[in-house]
């Protein structure tokens, strides 16, 4: 039986230089966020390990797009 390894990426914060020194303060808060919604699905919905990865891969993702879509105008490079 062969399994197929598909390799998921985390999306990185990509800030303007204008925020850099807030990245890890972000990334934390984005950390704390996801560590706690997946924790509360995982305790409601009993999810398994790869449901659990996946739930949380989601979760970073959308959040990580949305910031980085959301900060990306207030660049100076974008004025």
């Amino acid at each position: 039986m062969s399994t197929c390894e598909r390799e998921t990426q985390f999306v990185a914060l990509d800030l303007p230089e204008e925020f850099e020194d807030l990245e890890g303060l972000i990334q934390a808060d984005l950390q704390a966020v996801v560590a706690m919604l997946v924790q509360r699905a995982h305790e409601r919905l009993m999810l398994t390990r790869r449901e659990f990865q996946h739930v949380q891969m989601n979760l970073w993702n959308g959040m990580a797009d949305a910031v980085n879509a959301a900060v990306a105008p207030l660049s100076i490079e974008s004025r």
